[in-house]
């Protein structure tokens, strides 16, 4: 969809902004909205029941509130770029900025200003990004007249409300994809891909399998490995250029974070054979199966080359009996398992001894790898839809983002448009 330009631009000198449509004003950002800062939310009692906002929120426990109208918040760290746009009453914490609407300016206006304030303009040296209160008040902005403020604001409520059902209906498709997924792996793993006549069995997560399968460890059919970390006040089990055997810690898991990932062969970290070797780690072969057993836990993959893990892992070099992508999809359709056997409350754990007791439905090799190669051919057909789906995602939102900024800063002309939607939907 096509819409037109103003009539007439004038050239201004914003920094970031260069021309404007020949009847607006610009200004410092404090001409929109007085910004003030939040409040130490270990003040806020837990009882009434205001939105407050920051500090993983928006939550309700506030008794009290800092503010009951309509206001803008913005973020003063990490979340600097996602303003929020409320009406009624709220407390907001101390990380965050909020900010009273003037008089005669739109409050929707003012809270799609601040989506596009050019952040990059106001980088800091800090590890967090952070702007301050005085940066944010005097960045100067397009200031139409209120009668457009408001009709950019409608324009963008409705424009914005389209591309976030569609953003939505998206995410509803992802996620089915992966539930679904998920449902044919387990029952493949469990009941066979034909059908087979069931009985029950009590292995924790699941209770029937198809009836000629056998019930077993996995450590009787795979040795169960685990790993280790060289010391680091030895300097020379961790010499530079001398590191050159892949060692998989937590800070590779994002790899396999997803679940579509299957086999990995880079790591963020390598250590020397010397630190091997005065280590309790060991060097695992190709297509070892790992499972991450400590903090974040219960995610797996296999090893496309030889390599070390941490000990927050336990890996699994299966024999004969049992094909390693058959024990991963296994270990993947355990997730209930695993989140019943963690353990600690802030630093969740499955010990060694529970791994040691991992149970698994073991049909014959053949009938294995018909399961592995039905089921990966299946997991590539839905990561390609989930693939088109997240590229769909990412269109919408670079869409939503140019819009807003095309209708703020008068690239667009608007006025007329939600004007026309009316008419055509009555």
């Amino acid at each position: 969809m096509s819409f037109p330009s103003y009539p007439q631009y004038r050239t201004v000198d914003l920094g970031w902004l260069r021309q404007i449509p020949a009847t607006w004003k610009s200004g410092a950002f404090k001409r929109l909205i007085d910004i003030q800062n939040g409040a130490d939310h270990k003040k806020v009692q837990q009882d009434e029941g205001y939105p407050v906002y920051g500090s993983g929120g928006p939550f309700t426990c506030s008794s009290e509130f800092l503010y009951d109208g309509e206001a803008v918040l913005l973020g003063r760290k990490g979340t600097i770029d996602q303003p929020l746009h409320v009406d009624g009453p709220f407390w907001t914490v101390d990380t965050m900025y909020w900010a009273k609407i003037r008089d005669g300016v739109c409050g929707r206006f003012a809270y799609y200003v601040a989506t596009v304030i050019p952040f990059a303009y106001y980088k800091t040296n800090t590890a967090v990004p952070s702007m301050t209160q005085r940066a944010l008040s005097d960045h100067v902005v397009p200031l139409p007249p209120f009668a457009e403020q408001r009709a950019i604001a409608t324009f963008l409520d409705h424009q914005t409300a389209q591309i976030d059902a569609a953003i939505a209906a998206q995410r509803s498709l992802i996620a089915l994809l992966v539930e679904q997924q998920s449902s044919k792996t387990v029952r493949s793993v469990t009941q066979g891909l034909n059908g087979d006549t069931l009985r029950k069995v009590d292995i924790g997560w699941i209770r029937s399998i198809a009836e000629a399968w056998s019930v077993i460890p996995i450590r009787k059919v795979a040795r169960l490995e685990s790993g280790h970390t060289p010391s680091r006040s030895k300097p020379e089990y961790w010499t530079v250029g001398e590191c050159t055997i892949p060692w998989f810690t937590l800070a590779d898991i994002n790899q396999v974070r997803s679940g579509q990932r299957i086999w990995v062969e880079a790591t963020a970290n390598n250590i020397s054979p010397l630190g091997l070797a005065n280590s309790s780690a060991r060097l695992l072969p190709v297509q070892t199966v790992f499972l991450s057993r400590t903090a974040s836990v219960g995610f797996s993959g296999i090893m496309a080359t030889e390599m070390a893990v941490s000990q927050d892992f336990a890996a699994w070099v299966c024999g004969d009996r049992l094909l390693p992508e058959y024990l991963l999809l296994c270990l993947r359709a355990m997730k209930p398992e695993f989140e019943r056997l963690m353990m600690g409350s802030t630093h969740k754990t499955i010990y060694m001894p529970d791994i040691e007791k991992l149970t698994i439905p073991l049909p014959p090799i053949e009938e294995q790898r018909e399961i592995v190669d039905q089921l990966l051919g299946l997991k590539t057909k839905s990561e390609r839809l989930v693939d088109r789906a997240q590229a769909n995602i990412a269109l919408l939102r670079e869409r939503r983002a140019a819009l807003i900024t095309a209708a703020v800063t008068g690239k667009i002309d608007v006025r007329d448009h939600h004007h026309t939607d009316d008419r055509e939907a009555a």
